[in-house]
């Protein structure tokens, strides 16, 4: 009878322990995941193009008269204002020039006074009948063909003068000038040799390449907001970065597009204004410009670390309330504020696993941590270059 009440505590205990260990045991070993619910917010879709800055305005500096350079009044890619003084041709020739035009312009102004005084005592006397009227005719001539030289003469100082002016090579625009092309005592030949070149910083422009398909979804954005994108873009905004990952972005707009796509490579050129009151951006850098290509609407955005593959489709896992993971197929749209946007797919509702998911697969059950996303993820350096 010992035996026989000994044998069920004997069995009874192992039984328990048995029946109670491995719940405990799965639900240590259930792989801990970090979950989310998506960012569902106002968006504005973006596209990315590769272009480069060129100069709002550009000018190769020439001398309007020729001879041998004087003075170089410049530093080498210094910053210049339009008028400031560049270069100087010699003037002695050109004041040498001039003064003979105004000693030729008073002997005309003499010979103009002598021929109105003959004139006046001809006439006088052809009235009282003692000269002919011929003689009156060629007085009349003498005196209008005075009067002419004094006029091309007083030309010829007005000549004279802006020559010299001209000697004075001045900014055409404001910008930083090149280097000189040309150093002092070397001959300058008139609206030929090329001093040195000035391009305008602020504003600057950025041109870019769009092909067909976009082109049309940026002329409907423009014409949806009341504009034409030929005639500027409408309010088309642009965002421009550069190499610098550490310069935000710049604010610009659409300006221009080119009157026809090109029948070659069935893209147009379009041009972007910035403005560069620190001048950091210089022409011939490259650029990825963001532009808008529609307006506002509701989109599902979550982070492209959520995203998985499944052969040629793009999944997402998602967590049910007793744990157990799903998947669901998506449409990827562009990346925007640090996050991916879903075209289909998902309602926005759903909480989906954002971290850890080598670790989960179609049916299991896993121990979700729940985190919120921010409105707008932080891009890492890796993913901004």
């Amino acid at each position: 009878m010992l035996r026989m009440w000994r044998l069920p505590a004997v069995f009874g205990v192992p039984f328990f322990l048995f029946a109670t260990l491995p719940t405990a045991a799965q639900d240590a070993q259930l792989p801990t995941v970090t979950v989310a619910k998506p960012v569902v917010r106002d968006v504005i879709d973006a596209d990315e193009f590769i272009g480069r800055f060129e100069p709002v305005d550009q000018v190769s500096v020439r001398s309007r008269v020729g001879g041998y350079l004087d003075e170089v009044l410049f530093t080498d890619g210094a910053l210049v204002k339009k008028g400031d003084k560049l270069f100087v041709i010699d003037q002695r020739p050109f004041r040498t020039a001039l003064s003979q035009a105004e000693a030729s312009l008073a002997a005309a102004r003499s010979t103009l006074e002598f021929a109105e005084t003959t004139f006046k005592r001809t006439e006088s006397l052809a009235e009282s009948g003692t000269l002919s009227v011929s003689r009156l005719d060629d007085d009349r001539r003498a005196l209008l063909a005075a009067q002419a030289n004094v006029r091309g003469s007083e030309a010829a100082v007005e000549r004279a003068k802006l020559d010299l002016e001209y000697t004075t090579i001045t900014a055409p625009l404001s910008g930083r000038v090149d280097r000189r092309l040309i150093s002092p005592g070397n001959l300058v030949q008139a609206d030929q040799t090329v001093l040195t070149t000035i391009v305008s910083l602020d504003p600057i422009d950025f041109y870019f390449d769009v092909d067909e398909r976009r082109l049309l979804s940026y002329a409907r954005t423009a014409r949806e907001r009341g504009s034409a994108l030929q005639e500027g873009g409408g309010a088309l905004p642009v965002r421009v970065t550069i190499a610098d990952a550490t310069e935000p972005p710049f604010e610009g707009k659409l300006d221009f597009s080119e009157n026809r796509v090109d029948n070659q490579t069935g893209t147009m050129r379009v041009r972007a204004r910035f403005p560069n009151p620190s001048f950091i951006l210089q022409p011939g850098l490259f650029g990825r410009v963001e532009v808008e290509g529609s307006n506002t609407y509701r989109a599902i955005l979550i982070p492209d670390d959520a995203i998985g593959a499944d052969q040629n489709e793009r999944i997402v896992y998602e967590v049910k309330e007793d744990g157990s993971v799903v998947t669901k197929p998506v449409r990827l749209g562009p990346r925007l504020h640090g996050y991916r946007v879903i075209r289909s797919g998902m309602t926005g509702e759903e909480t989906i696993i954002v971290n850890g998911l080598m670790r989960v697969r179609p049916g299991v059950k896993v121990k979700p941590e729940l985190v919120v996303l921010p409105q707008e993820a932080a891009q890492s350096a890796e993913s901004a270059q």
